[in-house]
């Protein structure tokens, strides 16, 4: 039985605000090592060392934790924020059986967008959006003085008010007595 690394098919899942990389454990092996790089300077972030006696969980970081199954290994990065934005390069490395074997798993860009840029782009929205509004108030208000001016004008106009005539009503003529 010689070691099997399968197609090294990381899970690449986020969920309730973290982010899970999800690798298989490679078959017929007896003691290995799976380790998460940052940046191109390959920061040691967390790691993971089996064997048949132990099983050892390391973590540099507060944000990275680390679960494994039979089957599978996952690093979980919670909490992140923009600085945490980088490429992240994890690593396989096999000790039992013999030959010791290093290998490149994945290699990840992980963009994290700060949580302050998304509340000032929604206010920045709800501005726009206000200001939209209140144009469209200010148009509807000065059509509406405008179609009232023109009523107004309209009905002084069939009164007549700067006549030099003062409009009266009609009247019967008054009747002289004949004596």
């Amino acid at each position: 039985d010689q070691p099997h690394i399968s197609n090294a098919q990381v899970t690449v899942e986020f969920e309730n605000g973290n982010f899970n990389f999800t690798f298989p454990n490679p078959k017929n092996v007896s003691e290995f090592s799976m380790t998460l790089f940052k940046g191109h300077e390959k920061k040691e972030i967390c790691a993971f060392h089996s064997s048949e006696e132990r099983v050892i969980p390391k973590s540099n970081v507060s944000y990275c934790q680390t679960q494994n199954s039979r089957s599978s290994t996952t690093f979980i990065l919670k909490n992140l924020e923009r600085e945490h934005t980088d490429v992240y390069v994890y690593y396989l490395e096999i000790f039992l059986p013999p030959p010791y074997i290093d290998c490149c798993l994945k290699e990840t860009y992980l963009y994290v967008q700060d949580k302050e840029d998304c509340f000032s782009l929604r206010l920045k929205s709800w501005i726009i959006i206000g200001l939209i509004i209140f144009a469209i108030s200010c148009v509807c208000f000065v059509v509406a003085c405008c179609l009232k001016n023109k009523n107004q004008k309209c009905e002084s106009s069939s009164h007549e008010y700067n006549s030099e005539y003062m409009p009266m009503a009609a009247v019967n003529a008054a009747k002289k007595t004949r004596i």
